[in-house]
């Protein structure tokens, strides 16, 4: 099963990193978060990528591109150019790289990714977001539901921490960083059925018309998700990885 990974946008919310880089390719703990992702899917048996990209996507090929001979030593004949690659890192994944568009949608990427889409279901999600989800629950969740598309749904985690008071001013309990007490939202890792794509006309983010079409049609279920999710929206958010990474329990890492 193939996972597609939406790697194109301009991510100006985080300009202070996305002005040389494509968001996916920023780093956390030295490794830019689309590597993360495709470990935690990798670590659930999903190892066949096709990343649509858009926006610096040149800088995904080189990474990919380098990918054996950067996680390795290597030696290097200054008479005829050769490179002997030792202990390399292999990762056993098939990582396609389809351009589609600098300022395209989401529902566009997708649409351009129709010939790479050849079975009937695929896993979907964004380039710039974590989460600790067990994905093969995620895929029989979908399964038995019968529907067209299953999204991952979380509460993410509020800005400021929480204070719960007794009658008076005394406080009973303090809480961090608590669940948003607002309702569940959309966090990536979709499972879709390849049919779903017919809901997208033209170049329309994938968010708006199709999946509110899709909903209207009762072809929309949400898979509850009570654990860790964490964008990296801004440059508060990717420090607040980056100290989870630090940290040494990072909660995404799984594999």
């Amino acid at each position: 099963m193939k996972v597609v990974i939406l790697a194109g946008g301009m991510g100006t919310r985080l300009a202070e990193e996305t002005v040389t880089r494509p968001k996916p390719m920023v780093e956390i703990g030295g490794r830019p978060i689309v590597w993360h992702i495709m470990r935690h899917y990798a670590h659930y048996g999903f190892k066949e990528f096709v990343i649509a990209l858009g926006y610096k996507g040149e800088m995904i090929k080189r990474y990919f591109h380098d990918y054996f001979c950067m996680n390795g030593s290597v030696s290097i004949s200054l008479a005829d150019g050769t490179v002997e690659v030792h202990d390399a890192v292999q990762e056993d994944w098939l990582v396609h790289l389809a351009e589609t568009g600098l300022l395209t949608n989401t529902g566009g990427r997708l649409q351009k990714l129709r010939s790479w889409l050849d079975e009937k279901t695929f896993m979907l999600t964004y380039g710039d977001g974590v989460c600790n989800v067990d994905l093969q629950k995620l895929l029989q969740f979908h399964r038995d539901s019968g529907k067209l598309v299953t999204v991952t749904a979380v509460r993410p985690p509020a800005r400021f921490g929480s204070l719960e008071f007794t009658d008076g001013d005394l406080i009973t309990r303090f809480v961090e960083k608590p669940l948003s007490g607002g309702g569940w939202i959309n966090g990536g890792f979709f499972v879709v059925e390849r049919e779903a794509l017919d809901y997208i006309e033209g170049d329309q983010p994938w968010e708006s018309e199709p999946l509110r079409n899709i909903a209207a049609d009762g072809q929309l279920v949400a898979y509850r998700h009570d654990d860790f999710w964490q964008c990296m929206d801004t440059y508060r958010e990717l420090k607040i990885l980056e100290k989870y990474w630090q940290s040494g329990s990072a909660p995404w890492k799984i594999w």
